[in-house]
């Protein structure tokens, strides 16, 4: 069994069994490439059932040692570990050589947010008497409403638009769909954008005919046009802090949590595959934290009497 016949079907599996996003495939395959050159220059051998743990261990190292992100060698591990849980779901192997091998510790960064001022300020910038200031304003209303990631955001349909009963159906990751609530405000700006600036567009191209957010030249809006939209409008508000797209999914499920959302709903809301990805959003101010301890620890209470 060699490593090329297995990558094939490896490829298949991730397609078909998987719904993996061509991104995913390309990557993994790539991770798996390179545990190959690598165990192929150790021990010359031509078959990946001949890989041991030590193998993936020492390949870990190697990538360790040559200084690549904390990150980027986790998704090389998961990689990996994906491509010999499907050598034994397909019987190749009775087990997998990764199983046991720990990834390096991620640190989970807080991610900048906006306030609702700030969000505010955005969108006073946006100057509506330009050709797209409409459909920048629909954009970011719907990023923040919605709590999309910008390319769900650039893949949204009209036929997955319910704006009559306030929902939108989202594709998201792994082609997973959720339905997520949209508001009257964001709604609202959608409409205008879509009966006042898209319906009188005469040069959609035909792949793009389904498509909600469009550029000038009637394609669909790219990942790169909409970060250069909102990071523009940042600096033109005066907004300090880092502003992306993803900023304003940020924003939507740290307000949602710290107003009191259930975070099993904010989870389904994101589209989120485990909720531990959601807990990020359960952080407090550290100073209304310190003053909740000092306030009503018994040890601190002396203090107030």
């Amino acid at each position: 069994m060699d490593w090329h016949s297995t990558l094939r079907g490896f490829l298949a599996y991730m397609t078909l069994e998987k719904g993996f996003s061509v991104h995913s495939k390309e990557a993994y395959i790539r991770d798996v490439k390179g545990l190959m050159d690598f165990v192929a220059e150790q021990h010359e051998t031509q078959s990946p059932v001949d890989v041991r743990q030590e193998d993936v261990a020492a390949f870990m190292k190697y990538l360790y040692d040559m200084g690549l992100h904390v990150r980027t060698q986790a998704r090389v591990l998961s990689g990996i570990k994906a491509y010999y849980k499907y050598m034994v779901v397909e019987n190749i192997m009775q087990d997998s050589p990764a199983a046991l091998i720990e990834g390096p510790k991620l640190t989970r960064k807080i991610p900048d947010v906006l306030s609702v001022d700030e969000i505010q300020q955005m969108l006073d910038a946006i100057d509506m008497s330009e050709p797209n200031g409409q459909r920048n304003r629909a954009m970011i209303e719907v990023l923040y409403a919605c709590g999309l990631r910008v390319s769900e955001l650039t893949d949204l349909r009209i036929s997955n638009l319910f704006l009559e009963v306030g929902f939108v159906r989202v594709i998201g990751k792994n082609n997973k769909e959720r339905l997520v609530p949209i508001g009257s405000e964001a709604i609202k700006q959608l409409t205008y954008y879509m009966d006042g600036v898209r319906s009188g567009m005469m040069n959609i191209k035909e792949d793009s005919q389904n498509v909600v957010f469009l550029n000038r030249n009637g394609r669909k809006m790219t990942r790169v046009m909409v970060f250069y939209i909102i990071k523009e409008l940042a600096v033109k508000a005066g907004i300090k802090k880092t502003v992306s797209p993803h900023t304003f999914r940020h924003s939507f499920a740290t307000h949602l949590v710290e107003g009191g959302a259930d975070l099993r709903a904010v989870q389904d809301m994101l589209g989120h595959e485990s909720i531990t990805t959601t807990e990020i959003y359960t952080h407090l101010d550290t100073d209304y934290l310190r003053d909740v301890v000092l306030r009503f620890h018994p040890m601190n209470r002396r203090e107030f009497s």
